[in-house]
């Protein structure tokens, strides 16, 4: 089980074309320093993998019929941010 919660600021970072846009990429430096996880039976950390800020990137597309729909979507390694 995981206890604390992330810390998130997206912001739309692309939009192409930027008139009218088809595609936006949204990115965030999410940061999971007192995001953890713990064992649910002793109530003890898991692991010993810290969390902290680490890039995250989603691209969103502009479907035919005007909803939008994630296309890609990585979260990347701690520190990469």
């Amino acid at each position: 089980m995981s206890k604390g919660k992330p810390v998130l600021d997206p912001k739309a970072s692309e939009a192409e074309p930027a008139e009218d846009p088809t595609r936006v990429v949204i990115t965030d430096c999410g940061d999971s320093t007192n995001w953890l996880k713990y064992r649910k039976d002793t109530d003890l950390l898991a692991d010993d993998v810290p969390g902290g800020r680490r890039l995250i990137k989603a691209a969103v597309d502009r479907q035919p019929d005007g909803t939008w729909k994630v296309s890609d979507y990585a979260v990347h390694e701690i520190g990469s941010c």
